[in-house]
């Protein structure tokens, strides 16, 4: 099997530049590999609204040495993804984080047994506390999998906490997307939560599971790669937090 793995690992370029920095552009602070501006995938200028964020994404491209490996570089792989998709269609983007709302991870509670419902209780109920005493979005919570219809205004004042701007937007909806949940995101991006009380509030269900049953190493392994992912998320919205 680790025969295999290597074996579909891609072929990575060797480190091509001797300085990685930033400069100031029009679209904002650029990231420079000797001196010329980064491409994204769509061939626009990789640039960032600050020079906070640009310098941590330099920093990512520093850090290699013979080659380059994108999968260390999980902040320039969200700046990516948010240049080419996200800053032309903002809207589509919200409403994907706007629809988690209406079955988000945190309102489905499991119905046994009594230690998993506790801790779910115990990561997620401050959560739905915090969005009705902030936004006045009081969700039902249900056992079970089976879809539960949320009240309109529920999800019509807790949309209203989305960002508009695109780079907070976009790291909203990769932390909705990582983790299952568009309230523990906007809990995230609102400060009421840190990264990893986020994280542990996405995976009650996974740890319970394994506490029961053993540590599976090739889920744990693929939720390493998401959680430094998750890390690249929260340093965008801690970077621009006005």
């Amino acid at each position: 099997m680790d025969a295999a793995r290597r074996a579909m690992r891609p072929q990575l370029r060797r480190r091509f530049y001797q300085c990685a920095e930033v400069g100031e552009g029009r679209r904002g602070f650029d990231i420079l590999l000797d001196g010329k501006p980064v491409r994204t995938p769509a061939r626009r200028t990789l640039a960032v609204p600050n020079d906070r964020l640009a310098q941590a994404i330099a920093a990512e491209w520093e850090a290699q040495r013979e080659v380059v490996d994108p999968a260390t570089m999980p902040l320039t792989r969200l700046a990516n993804s948010i240049i080419d998709g996200v800053t032309d269609a903002p809207a589509p983007v919200a409403d994907e984080v706007a629809n988690y709302l209406a079955s988000d991870l945190i309102l489905y509670r499991a119905q046994g047994p009594e230690g998993l419902r506790a801790l779910q209780q115990q990561h997620w109920d401050p959560v739905l506390t915090w969005a009705r005493d902030s936004f006045d979005a009081r969700f039902i919570l249900t056992e079970g999998v089976m879809p539960m219809a949320q009240p309109e205004s529920a999800l019509a004042n807790a949309r209203k906490s989305i960002p508009t701007d695109v780079w907070r937007l976009g790291a909203l909806h990769s932390v909705t997307t990582l983790t299952g949940s568009a309230l523990l995101a906007l809990a995230l991006l609102h400060g009421r939560l840190d990264v990893s009380t986020v994280w542990a509030a996405a995976h009650v269900d996974e740890d319970f599971q394994m506490a029961q049953w053993g540590r599976d190493h090739f889920m744990l392994e693929r939720r390493e790669f998401r959680f430094r992912e998750m890390q690249a998320a929260a340093t965008v919205i801690g970077h621009l937090k006005s």
